[in-house]
């Protein structure tokens, strides 16, 4: 039969010359895959049986198996596994995009299943937006190593060669006059093959992409928009009971004495458990746990050792220093510095942060044989699982974590501490437990990102240019590679005092490095042994201060050389991507070249505008920012005018998605850099609620995002969503001294800050 000829055989004998990828059973009531956001025991509506926790898929983890990553389902249906989690950021769209695309596979057709222990690979934490450039290349291999034994199977089938056959939509054709395509799972249904992943098989070239790179829509978002999506506040596990968690009054507190006389007059009521400093209320219902709570008469030992708020950064430069790292120091920094006539100095302090999450951290803890099964919200699936097995001296094998989503999380907020606590009571009571933090929780509790505070010195030749440059700061030292982040029912339980111990997320040494051509440059990192609360890893950790403060003081060389920022970034930046993302802003901008402070208003309304870019680490992707300002003299009060952002990521899989991120990163990061900062006593957090913790505000919002994406298909998508955040600050910082000839160094930029950066 030669190839031009028509093919004479029935689809039995199309069958039995087949052979199946794999084939496995259904889920037939997991949402499509562009939703990305369900897990088989977290769909609306669903009630899991008393008797029966959901059934995990007898599949691989291997991560050299394909079948750990991609299931072609008997039903037609892809069912794409992954251990990152859509934390809103709309990654598993994206992902599922670079899956159909090596696929060739009809995206609606696709099912996700995410952050399942016992049914995901560990792909490491959801975080630093390394989604795509990860776990998105190690799916996209497997697909494409799928994509090569479908057409290896059809070839055989159709008696050509492999690269002859043609996969569209799903089917497989003999060529591209083939109108009667044979759907993959019916050509691979005769028998089960094993299909390890080939790191080396072929990948599609850019310029056949009918799917990356098109903004595929994001159906949760409609669920979402009104109300009808599930989110981890909404799971019920039949059988559950509801705790409060009593967290110490002072945060190095003791637990001395619980009296539970009214709570037991409170209808619903059931019990307390105390592990510990763990206290708990456990209910029948939500609302009785809260009264049960709030009925406990509990007593607290006495505890100050928190340091004054207005002497954090003394403070921080006073804690142990676990040791000292030298980054970098090329030429002669420190001699040439010690040695010039004039010396621009500069000091950035960055204040604790909290993720200010909307909706407070819930978890539902099941422990049942020896065996606990958790639905909780964390962005770190696996790691979260190993803690919580060591805490309860388990083999983390006894311990599944069921993913979904909930509010949103930068980095590690109280997720994973209601998670723990919700294993621990679970255990105690022997019932399924939900622990819902209050709003004073979360605020209260959740780890903090860390303050830090930099120290920048400089020289300028006579020409204009960086001579040398040198970096000091302090940031917390990272204890080890993965959980630096004790887990606080952990500390509780044992009646630790939280301040003991190495409690350090690290993390915080990226972009310390300023990344312009200096000949002399020094850059010096004091790592300390602890912080003064329990720190997190927070959006940008390390990236956003150090660049704030590189950027910064990048700005204050500019005005000593009378040159305009933009020139002088360009005069010292050699690197090309870096270039073409500070030209595509300048011209989208209209950005015009002058010095900062060249216009001296003297009006009560001042504007100005100010600028910024970055090569985030350890992605590298390359922002560019301009933000417009209005300052009003008389009440220190700023409103953000037009931002604009250039942003090269490489090859942009979803430019809608990529858009949304930096548009949230730009909303985020102003608030960041207005407003948010923790206030504390000598005792515990203060600022437990929306009035003292303040955020950015509807009305003032910028009047307009405007986001321009330098798509590069000849390079590998890096991360989209997180870079955006660390040049907003010292771009916002140097718009207010284009305003008012003042530079603030202190996040935030509260009106108070600016008025008494105005005093005479």
């Amino acid at each position: 039969m030669s190839i031009a000829e028509p093919l004479q055989f029935s689809r039995r004998d199309f069958l039995r010359q087949g052979a199946a990828l794999v084939i496995g059973f259904s889920f037939a009531r997991i949402a499509p895959a562009q939703n990305a956001t369900r897990t088989p025991s977290a769909i609306p509506d669903e009630i899991i049986d008393e008797n029966a926790l959901p059934v995990a898929r007898a599949k691989t983890l291997d991560a050299a198996r394909v079948d750990a990553f991609l299931v072609l389902e008997s039903d037609g249906a892809l069912t794409l596994y992954t251990g990152k989690v859509n934390l809103g950021t709309g990654n598993t769209t994206a992902l599922a995009q670079m899956v159909v695309e090596e696929l060739e596979f009809p995206i609606e057709r696709v099912r996700v299943v995410q952050g399942d222990t016992a049914m995901t690979v560990d792909q490491g934490p959801t975080n630093g937006s390394m989604s795509i450039q990860g776990a998105g290349i190690q799916l996209r291999q497997a697909a494409a190593t799928a994509a090569a034994a479908i057409r290896a199977a059809a070839a055989r089938v159709f008696h050509i060669a492999p690269g002859d056959v043609r996969l569209d939509n799903g089917q497989v054709f003999r060529d591209a006059r083939d109108t009667q395509g044979i759907t993959y799972h019916t050509l691979l249904a005769s028998q089960p093959v094993a299909l390890d992943l080939d790191p080396k098989a072929a990948l599609k070239p850019p310029k056949h992409y009918k799917v990356v790179g098109q903004p595929i829509k994001r159906v949760d978002v409609r669920a979402k928009v009104f109300a009808e999506f599930t989110f981890m506040h909404d799971v019920h596990v039949d059988g559950m009971v509801h705790a409060r968690i009593i967290h110490p009054a002072a945060y190095g507190a003791q637990l001395l004495d619980v009296d539970e006389q009214h709570a037991k007059q409170v209808p619903g009521f059931l019990r307390t458990v105390r592990i510990g400093n763990l206290l708990a209320a456990i209910a029948t219902d939500e609302w009785s746990a809260i009264c049960s709570a709030r009925a406990l008469r509990v007593k607290w030992s006495a505890w100050s050792g928190l340091p004054e708020q207005s002497k954090l950064f003394d403070v921080v430069r006073a804690l142990p220093v676990h040791d000292r790292g030298q980054l970098l120091d090329r030429g002669q920094a420190t001699t040439t510095i010690e040695h010039a006539d004039k010396v621009i100095r500069a000091t950035y302090c960055w204040p604790m942060q909290t993720h200010g999450s909307i909706g407070p951290s819930c978890a539902i803890g099941d422990w049942r044989g020896g065996k606990l099964t958790v639905w909780s919200s964390t962005q770190a699936p696996h790691m979260t699982r190993d803690q919580i097995a060591a805490m309860m001296k388990i083999p983390k094998a006894d311990v599944r974590l069921i993913y979904v989503e909930g509010a949103g999380c930068y980095g590690r907020n109280g997720h994973e501490d209601a998670t723990a606590e919700a294993a621990l009571l679970s255990r105690a009571v022997g019932k399924p437990v939900r622990v819902q933090w209050m709003r004073e929780d979360e605020h209260g509790w959740d780890p903090k990102g860390a303050p830090v505070v930099s120290d920048v010195a400089g020289v300028l030749d006579a020409q204009g240019n960086i001579a040398a440059w040198q970096y000091t700061t302090w940031v917390p030292w990272r204890v080890s590679g993965n959980a630096d982040v004790p887990l606080l029912a952990a500390e509780l339980m044992r009646g630790s005092a939280m301040v003991d111990e190495p409690n350090n997320a690290g993390g915080m040494e990226f972009n310390m490095v300023a990344p312009y051509d200096v000949p002399n440059m020094s850059v010096a990192v004091n790592r300390t042994t602890r912080t003064p609360l329990r720190p997190s890893w927070l959006r940008g950790p390390g990236r956003v201060q150090h660049t704030y403060a590189n950027e910064s003081f990048m700005d204050e060389l500019a005005v000593a050389a009378h040159a305009d920022p933009l020139e002088f970034r360009l005069r010292h930046f050699s690197d090309p991507r870096a270039q073409a993302v500070l030209h595509a802003v300048e011209q989208r901008a209209a950005w015009q070249r002058r010095p900062l402070f060249s216009l001296r208003q003297s009006a009560d309304i001042v504007r100005g505008r100010g600028m910024a870019c970055v090569r985030y680490e350890p992605n590298h992707a390359y922002v560019a920012a301009v933000v417009e300002i209005e300052l009003n003299r008389a009440t220190g009060v700023i409103q953000i005018g037009k931002v604009t952002v250039a942003h090269d990521c490489g090859l942009v899989v979803n430019p809608d998605g990529v858009r949304n991120q930096v548009e949230g990163e730009v909303v985020q990061t102003l608030s960041r850099t207005l407003y948010e900062q923790v206030d504390f006593s000598r005792s515990a957090v203060t600022s437990v609620d929306w009035l003292t913790y303040r955020l950015l505000k509807f009305p003032e919002l910028p009047s307009q995002v405007d986001v321009l994406l330098l798509d590069r298909p000849d390079q590998p998508p890096v991360g989209a969503g997180e870079p955006t955040c660390a040049v907003i600050p010292p771009a916002l910082a140097s718009a207010v001294y284009d305003a008012i000839g003042v530079r603030p160094r202190t996040i935030p930029f509260t009106p108070a800050s600016i008025l008494a950066l105005l005093a005479p």
